[in-house]
């Protein structure tokens, strides 16, 4: 076995703390090591809602923080952030900067976000997508309420409203993305979709359209159907909800 597989085998292994040298007389153990093992017992016996936001980071944090007490860190993620789904949202290096958060352990919780959406992803892949509204909203929300720019993407769906694909098209700024729509419908041509739901964030928070946003999904509406395709609805997301343009009857 080469040193590239021990390295991924040891990835999310939690280290052994160094034997402590001999003493004479019992050594008490660190207290951090009663609270793992009440806290997995509580997570295996009671499930995740059996513990608090901080208990959860403090699980994922226990094998990059093998040594060292995890309440302060998991705290401290959520102070900074504000939630859970921020914390595990939030850009690697500003993970980096909490107190108690190193690079292996900022990996650790980026992982763990990256499966959350991967998972919610496969919720919605090749299922009709109109029928798993709340579905699409919660994966959207998962790859992008916390993103520090915008990104504009698009569903592309087929004429059974099937998820064909899901392309982030542009990056932008923290208050602005270059969309074209053309290029928008060209994709759709390529991928033979025949309708589409584009999405984008507000890092701001707020996801109230813009008189850009509402411009520009007038102009993706209006090239997209001579050609046969359906613009079902434009989701804007923020950290505090959600915004559809179909529901505010601007589509």
């Amino acid at each position: 076995m080469g040193a590239e597989e021990d390295d991924e085998r040891g990835f999310f292994a939690e280290q052994p703390a160094p034997a402590p040298a001999r003493r004479a007389g019992k050594q008490a153990s660190p207290h951090y090591h009663g609270h793992r093992e009440r806290l997995r017992r509580r997570f295996a016996e009671g499930g995740p809602d059996a513990l608090a936001d901080y208990e959860i980071l403090e699980l994922v944090l226990f094998r990059a923080i093998p040594r060292a007490d995890t309440k302060a860190p998991a705290k401290a993620l959520l102070k900074r952030f504000g939630t859970l789904g921020q914390a595990l949202g939030a850009p690697e290096h500003l993970l980096r900067e909490v107190p108690g958060v190193g690079a292996q352990a900022a990996r650790d919780l980026k992982v763990v976000a990256a499966a959350a959406q991967r998972m919610l992803r496969s919720e919605v892949r090749g299922r009709q997508v109109l029928g798993s509204w709340s579905q699409v909203i919660d994966y959207c929300r998962a790859a992008m309420a916390f993103e520090p720019r915008e990104q504009f993407r698009v569903l592309f769906l087929d004429k059974k409203n099937a998820l064909i694909a899901d392309e982030v098209q542009q990056v932008g700024t923290v208050d602005h993305t270059p969309v074209y729509p053309r290029e928008v419908v060209r994709r759709a041509l390529e991928l033979s979709a025949t309708a589409l739901i584009l999405v984008h964030n507000h890092p701001s928070g707020d996801p109230t359209p813009s008189r850009a946003d509402i411009a520009m999904t007038r102009q993706v509406v209006e090239s997209a159907r001579p050609l046969g395709i359906t613009v079902h609805d434009h989701i804007i997301i923020g950290k505090d909800g959600h915004a559809s343009f179909r529901g505010l009857q601007l589509i």
